[in-house]
């Protein structure tokens, strides 16, 4: 998931008397809605929260039901993202690559960027190896949660598809009863529409319009006006509007585009930092090993350590929220699990790889703000601003890098935006129901609330939305629990056909019948 410190809004005259207002009256509530969300387990001297538990704890449960597959099954879903075993006419609405990328879209960017920099700071180099164990754990979870999502998927005679938790989570209770059913999937249907329309909107469109002003002149720039914000709101309003009123398909061919274009150009200036500096990588491994069992001066020692790089995985890939599964939802396919496969490769990219990559270039390159960062912490002064200190580290290397940091920043914040815009569509459809009028309702709401968030910040809304959110992973994480022997019977019987080669062929056996050669 991607979260860094809220930009600070211009304060002018009923604006902001609005915004403090409106935090005020949020503020009790998101208060006590966060502290029993984030309730917090202590060990030693140590806090975390709870959530973060529960997420770890299913990332570990389900890698043993279902035999370490994140591991063995790693060759099948680069095959299946490939369309190895697709046939053209499966029914869906994107191909695996893309409903990769569009998930990939609402999980990769922000957080990797400013969020592995502060556990660098709260944790040290240590922290990254518990942060690559909690990634490799999250893909067991998303395997479980989209292999349902497809599972369970509803195609519409129009073609398109509503799947994710809002379909299997009712099969998943339907022993608790009719009203219990209804209560459990609509509060994740609830707290998915909040996080959709604050967090993955409103948040991604203040941070897209600080960061454009930044990079232009800041205050003394052209968009540091009063009126700069609003004008700017309404063209990314219009810019998103473009993507998102082509539904699912739209989303997906831009996110296709941009995710993996900003992505290569991110690991490929880590990799630069890296082979630049690369007398110091067996030093920098050293540091990461080393601080991960015996983290000397680190706050709460090595359960600290191992608990703030299960933290930040955790809080950025979305592993087990069950919001991935949405978009995965919407694939071509006619073997669920194929998805499954897929989805495997979220925190993969996510965790392992992507935020790896921003830990070893912080490490390696030793930038001053890094040590100050740890000292900073360990005065009991609260962590650093955490996208400071990776654009430090690039900036030992490439003096211009933080400007390139600043509008890739903003393009996955836009990339997120409009992924979100989706997953708050199909809350939104569960909840009122799903008509033409309905969906041309709920665009104008997100539409609106992309220029509100360009020119409010609403920090207690956006605490709200945070935790709202994560109560998505207790009522999802339940609900996968008890569909855990649907989700093997169909991982056995899909590696069982490709064993015997018959993926391959049925796949063209079905476009040879539905597209014959004239």
């Amino acid at each position: 998931m991607q979260s860094i410190p809220m930009a600070v809004t211009d304060d002018v005259g009923w604006l902001a008397s609005t915004e403090e207002a409106i935090d005020a009256v949020f503020r009790p509530v998101a208060e006590v809605f966060s502290t029993i969300v984030f309730f917090p387990i202590t060990i030693g001297d140590v806090s975390f929260p709870a959530v973060v538990a529960w997420l770890i704890a299913a990332g570990v449960i389900i890698s043993i039901y279902l035999g370490l597959i994140q591991f063995r099954g790693l060759k099948v879903s680069y095959e299946v993202v490939r369309g190895r075993y697709s046939a053209h006419h499966d029914p869906g609405e994107v191909p695996h690559f893309h409903a990769l990328t569009s998930a990939l879209s609402g999980t990769v960017g922000l957080g990797n960027i400013a969020g592995v920099g502060a556990a660098m700071a709260l944790g040290g180099p240590g922290a990254t190896f518990w942060m690559i164990l909690a990634g490799l754990l999250g893909m067991a979870s998303k395997f479980a949660e989209c292999t349902l999502g497809v599972k369970y998927r509803q195609i519409h005679e129009d073609g398109t598809v509503t799947g994710g938790p809002f379909k299997y989570l009712p099969v998943a209770f339907h022993k608790f009863g009719k009203w219990p059913v209804k209560i459990l999937t609509g509060i994740f249907a609830v707290s998915i529409l909040i996080f959709a329309v604050a967090g993955g909107n409103m948040f991604q469109a203040n941070q897209t319009f600080a960061q454009m002003r930044n990079v232009t002149g800041g205050d003394e720039g052209f968009l540091g006006s009063a009126g700069a914000a609003l004008i700017f709101g309404l063209i990314l309003a219009a810019l998103v509007a473009a993507v998102i009123l082509g539904g699912m398909k739209s989303i997906g061919a831009t996110t296709s585009k941009l995710v993996p274009a900003m992505a290569a150009v991110y690991v490929l200036a880590c990799l630069f930092v890296i082979f630049v500096n690369i007398g110091q990588v067996p030093a920098a491994f050293n540091a990461i090993i080393t601080g991960a069992f015996n983290p000397s001066g680190m706050a709460g020692g090595l359960v600290g350590v191992m608990i703030v790089g299960f933290q930040r995985a955790a809080f950025s890939n979305e592993a087990g929220l069950g919001s991935a599964a949405i978009a995965h939802s919407t694939v071509k396919t006619r073997r669920p699990v194929s998805e499954g496969f897929v989805a495997m490769f979220e925190p993969l990219v996510d965790t392992v790889i992507i935020c790896t990559m921003t830990a070893l270039a912080i490490v390696i390159a030793g930038a001053p703000s890094l040590q100050a960062g740890i000292d900073q912490v360990q005065a009991g002064e609260g962590a650093p601003d955490g996208v400071i200190l990776t654009s430090d580290a690039f900036a030992t290397v490439l003096p211009w890098f933080p400007v390139v940091l600043a509008i890739a920043v903003t393009l996955f914040a836009f990339s997120t935006l409009i992924t979100w815009s989706y997953y708050g569509l199909k809350a939104w459809e569960y909840l009122f129901g799903r008509s033409k009028a309905s969906e041309i309702s709920y665009k104008f709401v997100f539409l609106f609330f992309t220029v509100v968030g360009t020119v409010l910040t609403f920090g207690q809304v956006l605490n709200f939305a945070d935790a709202a959110l994560f109560i998505c992973a207790f009522i999802n994480l339940l609900g996968v629990y008890m569909l855990l022997p649907v989700i093997k019977r169909e991982m056995k019987a899909y590696l069982a056909e490709r064993k015997r080669g018959d993926l391959h062929k049925l796949g063209a056996e079905i476009d040879e019948v539905e597209s014959p050669r004239s």
